[in-house]
């Protein structure tokens, strides 16, 4: 059986933090306490409201993370893939999970839970630096997603939502690479699944998308930026 030292070396995630320290001789005990699980595409490993349990990087595959807004609605807050942390708001802030957590297919997970993590942070420097910036990156990225909100058209939020998913995933054969319904795309854009498919019906008519069942591939992605340039607002992750 592979050590978790041992998968932490051979992780290709190099933009992970823990990838990036683990070559530290004082990060050995703790990689030791490292928990490994796979989730079925489906699944939800972090339950709203549930106590937390420390915090997961994604090895391999893709998540939703989401949270309840008004009237039981579901928001997805972000996406999530390879390398990156899920559950960072839980930790340290409160003890019980602000969102939840879904695997959009088969997910390898690693979790360090909050005892280990607490030890970390105190005694590995370089590791809490990497950590303050990316809760910093986060921040920021939630206040311009809060101001774009308020100043897009629907159209325009269905747009950003479709050119966020190509960032953050690509595409592959002309299509994106992960299939979302309409209605996780709407819980993402802010909006519904009516006026998502309205909008995508559109997109497809100007001939800047193209579709083919759940899959969408976008045609041109400079010219469709072009229509929410003048808000700049684009989002990394």
């Amino acid at each position: 059986m592979t050590s978790p030292k041992s998968e932490c070396a051979l992780c290709p995630n190099e933009n992970c933090i823990i990838k990036k320290s683990h070559h530290l001789s004082e990060m050995a005990e703790y990689i030791d306490r490292k928990h490994s699980m796979t989730c079925k595409k489906g699944q939800n490993f972090i339950i709203e409201g549930a106590p937390v349990h420390g915090l997961y990087f994604v090895k391999k595959g893709k998540v939703k993370v989401a949270k309840t807004g008004l009237n039981g609605k579901e928001q997805i807050v972000r996406l999530a893939r390879d390398g990156e942390i899920i559950g960072h708001r839980g930790f340290g802030a409160g003890h019980f999970y602000q969102i939840s957590a879904v695997a959009l297919e088969d997910t390898q997970l690693c979790n360090f839970n909050t005892d280990t993590l607490n030890e970390m942070l105190h005694k590995i420097p370089s590791l809490t630096f990497d950590l303050m910036s990316f809760y910093a990156e986060e921040l920021n990225r939630s206040e311009t997603k809060v101001k774009k909100f308020a100043q897009m058209t629907v159209r325009e939020k269905v747009i950003d939502a479709l050119l966020y998913i190509n960032r953050k995933f690509g595409q592959n054969k002309g299509y994106l690479n992960i299939q979302l319904s309409r209605k996780e795309i709407a819980d993402f854009a802010g909006t519904n699944d009516e006026q998502v498919i309205r909008v995508i019906s559109a997109l497809k008519k100007e001939g800047l998308i193209v579709s083919s069942g759940k899959k969408l591939g976008i045609k041109n992605v400079e010219l469709l930026s072009k229509e929410i340039s003048d808000h700049n607002f684009f989002l990394d992750s």
